[in-house]
C-alpha cells in the first residue's frame, strides 16, 4: 500500500522529504507534484524501478518516452550533448518552470534510454520536488499521470490519486492541489525551437 505524504511547498518538511529520498534509492515508485500535473517518478540509475514504471503505464520499457526531471541544469551535461549559447538562454530563462524541453541526447545514456537520440529535460518550479532531487543526487525519471479520458479529480486531488495508485506506487505525495495543464513541451534538438505542445508555459521565452 501507498503511503500518502503531506508535505507543504512554501515550508517542505525536511525529513519527511528524506524519508521519500530512501524509497527513491530503495528501488520504489512515487506520485509526486510538479508546477503542472501530478507525475510518475523514480531514481533514474534504478533500471528495475523504471521497468516497475513502464509496466505501471503499460508499455514496454524500450519504447519509453519519458522525461528526465532535474533539480537544476547541472546535470544537463549528464544526459544531452553539449549545446549552444542561445540554447542555453532559452533553458536559463524557462526553468524552472512549466516546459519540457527535447534535446539531443548523448550516446552513451542509461540503459532504458539507450534507443533514444532525444531526451525530454524538465526542472518544475516545485520546492518540493526540486528537493527530493537534490538530496537523491540524481534526477528522476518522469511521466504524467494525466489522462485525458480521465476524470480530473483523479489527476488533480491528492488523497484520489492515492486511492486509484494505492496498489501500485510506494509514496503518493499530497503537495497541494494538482494542475490540469501539462507542460509547454518544445524541440530545441535541431537547433531551432519546434513547439510540440502548448501547455502551461508561455512562449514568450523564445
Amino acid at each position: 500500500m501507498a503511503k500518502l505524504v503531506r508535505i507543504y511547498p512554501e515550508n517542505p518538511n525536511e525529513k519527511e522529504i528524506l524519508k521519500i529520498v530512501e524509497v527513491l534509492k530503495n528501488g520504489g515508485v512515487i506520485i509526486y507534484p510538479s508546477d503542472t500535473v501530478y507525475a510518475l517518478g523514480c531514481d533514474i540509475t534504478n533500471y528495475k524501478a523504471m521497468e516497475r514504471v513502464a509496466k505501471i503505464k503499460n508499455i514496454k520499457l524500450e519504447k519509453n518516452t519519458f522525461s528526465i526531471v532535474c533539480n537544476d541544469l547541472s546535470h544537463l551535461s549528464d544526459y544531452t550533448k553539449p549545446i549552444d549559447t542561445s540554447t542555453f538562454k532559452i533553458l536559463k530563462r524557462a526553468f524552472p518552470g512549466p516546459y519540457t524541453f527535447v534535446l539531443p541526447a548523448i550516446n552513451n545514456m542509461p540503459k532504458a534510454f539507450k534507443k533514444r537520440k532525444t531526451v525530454g529535460i524538465r526542472v518544475p518550479d516545485n520546492s518540493i520536488t526540486r528537493r527530493i532531487i537534490e538530496l537523491l543526487g540524481n534526477p528522476l525519471v518522469s511521466t504524467s499521470i494525466h489522462d485525458e479520458d480521465e476524470v480530473i479529480e483523479y489527476t488533480t486531488d491528492p488523497e484520489l490519486i492515492h486511492e486509484k495508485w494505492d496498489d501500485l506506487v510506494d509514496v503518493v505525495i499530497d503537495g497541494g492541489y494538482g494542475d490540469n495543464v501539462a507542460s509547454t513541451v518544445i524541440d530545441l534538438s535541431e537547433g531551432e525551437p519546434v513547439v510540440l505542445r502548448e501547455g502551461k508555459g508561455s512562449l514568450d521565452i523564445l
